[in-house]
């Protein structure tokens, strides 16, 4: 109910280890952060973009009038893709060290900011690759000032500390983690996300509630992440609807806006484990796949694993998509049920076969589940013994059709 003292028109800073400007009409603070990036001493940035977001959503007009108003220099790379690629970031580094960029603006979802953060990093680092970077051949300290004009409401990238970006030739989708490319500001604007499709909309705000069931559940997880993920499913689960019936209403997309971001501090605080594990083995096979949905597919099978080990907390932050619970290890199968035929309800009704998955690819799907670098550090985080025989059950389990 708080919701609706909320003036949404009202620009407000939000505070992590990062200054995010935040409400319809923040987009026009990327003025004032131009004018800060001249003050301490910077004229040339590299932009990282995918291929059309960042024009048609309004964001690149007031970007390209704020860099002509203070005398910006830019060079742009707009190749990013969905599941960006260390070539991306490779190609986007070599333009920016010949240009002398000397910060990063990344306009986009998460996709377009993971890759301008490895970006950021590598400008620091000119002797080494993006290849270097997510097979961890060093450990970085410093990446040049990242701005975040931050596109879609899920990955929550825009206020933490992570990025990942694909090994395409080795099917591997690290994640690194890394105080130095906490943005120096961002940029979340509801009024830049009515555009999104209705396949996105669903899916990155289905992003947003794995990375909240997962933080507040992981073996290092908090009372702060505890206490917002509770917040963020209850937000997803009553404005996702309201944006899926209605796509420019700004109110629905100002609160999954808010839900998105405090997931990301959620599990910048309380991590990630099974879900996100499991998912970047599919999408590093298939870079086609959104990430949303194969999180999605996971999911059902990952809580009816982790349910008993976590009830009290689960029942909590799952309780406005699953009314109910009373805490209980015994629930395990009726949460994963519950939980499928919420997805369902919003649209998410495929599972691995639909998307082309096989029984026969479980098992590649397993090792790089534990061979791709960065991943055992997030099984190692879940609530459960993380074995290999675990794994395969959830990913054999989210091969079958739904409960409809």
């Amino acid at each position: 109910m708080w919701e609706k003292d909320i003036n949404i028109n009202e620009v407000r800073e939000i505070r992590s280890r990062t200054l995010v400007y935040f409400g319809v009409g923040a987009i026009a603070k990327i003025a004032d952060i131009c004018k800060d990036l001249k003050a301490r001493g910077i004229n040339k940035v590299l932009v990282m973009t995918g291929r059309g977001a960042y024009k048609k959503t309004g964001a690149w007009d007031h970007v390209t009038k704020a860099f002509e108003a203070t005398g910006m220099q830019y060079v742009h790379y707009d190749q990013v893709t969905p599941n960006p690629n260390t070539h991306h970031v490779n190609d986007a580094v070599k333009m920016a060290h010949d240009f002398g960029a000397q910060a990063v603006i990344a306009i986009g979802g998460g996709s377009a900011i993971d890759a301008g953060k490895s970006a950021a990093i590598l400008l620091k680092y000119p002797g080494k690759t993006a290849e270097d970077l997510y097979t961890f051949q060093f450990t970085p300290t410093e990446a040049a000032p990242i701005i975040a004009i931050n596109l879609t409401h899920g990955t929550g990238s825009e206020a933490n500390r992570f990025a990942v970006v694909s090994i395409e030739e080795k099917n591997f989708k690290p994640a690194i983690a890394y105080d130095c490319i906490y943005p120096l500001y961002s940029i979340d604007d509801p009024a830049l996300m009515t555009g999104l499709a209705e396949n996105q909309t669903r899916y990155v705000s289905i992003d947003a509630v794995n990375h909240v069931v997962e933080a507040a559940t992981t073996k290092v997880a908090s009372p702060y992440a505890i206490d917002l993920a509770i917040s963020v499913v209850k937000l997803v689960a009553e404005y996702l609807p309201v944006a899926l019936k209605d796509p420019k209403n700004l109110e629905a997309r100002y609160f999954l806006a808010y839900a998105a971001l405090a997931a990301g501090i959620a599990f910048d605080n309380g991590m990630l484990h099974y879900t996100h594990a499991l998912e970047h083995p599919l999408s590093g096979v298939n870079p086609n796949l959104t990430h949303g949905l194969g999180l999605a597919m996971l999911l059902p099978a990952v809580l009816k694993n982790i349910y008993p080990a976590r009830p009290a907390t689960l029942a909590d932050v799952l309780a406005p998509i699953v009314p109910g619970l009373k805490g209980c290890g015994c629930e395990a199968e009726k949460v994963a049920e519950g939980v499928e035929k919420w997805l369902f309800s919003v649209g998410s009704t495929h599972k691995l076969l639909d998307e082309g998955f096989k029984a026969e690819d479980v098992d590649k799907l397993v090792e790089l589940a534990f061979n791709t670098p960065s991943l055992d550090g997030l099984l190692g985080l879940a609530p459960t013994d993380a074995t290999k025989e675990a794994v395969r059950a959830i990913y054999t389990e989210s091969l079958k059709p739904c409960h409809k």
